[in-house]
């Protein structure tokens, strides 16, 4: 849905820009929710949309005509948050967080810092081998 389609971003601002106000707004409160969440988290573009990473990739996320798609993985959605996130519709790694209702910001730190400690532990365990 960015307004220009085709365009390649560079930064997560330049992406969010791209966004009505409505749109750009609920996008800066998921990136503001991410980055408190996970202070230390690098910002960068990877498929062309704002993800974070720490120790890996940690989270995409994405705007579209009718919802931001959220991105932590399958292990956050199909595991520890399943009935939190019961509501919503999802999929195998995708959240769909609809633009017509509030975000659901407790919930998104808590899958942040799930994603956060998640990493931590796979690096530890790629050190220990």
């Amino acid at each position: 849905m960015p307004t220009e389609m085709g365009a390649k971003f560079t930064s997560a601002d330049e992406y969010i820009s791209s966004f009505p106000p409505e749109v750009k707004s609920k996008l800066q409160d998921l990136r503001k929710a991410i980055r408190q969440a996970a202070p230390k988290a690098e910002e960068v573009i990877s498929y062309n949309m704002p993800a974070y990473k720490f120790h890996g990739i940690l989270v995409y996320f994405a705007g579209h005509s009718h919802h931001i798609g959220f991105y932590p993985g399958s292990s956050a959605i199909t595991g520890i948050f399943k009935d939190s996130l019961a509501s919503y519709k999802t999929s195998k790694g995708t959240v769909q967080l609809p633009l017509d209702k509030p975000l659901p910001i407790g919930l998104i730190k808590e899958i942040v810092k799930f994603r956060v400690n998640e990493n931590l532990e796979r690096s530890k365990a790629k050190g220990k081998k």
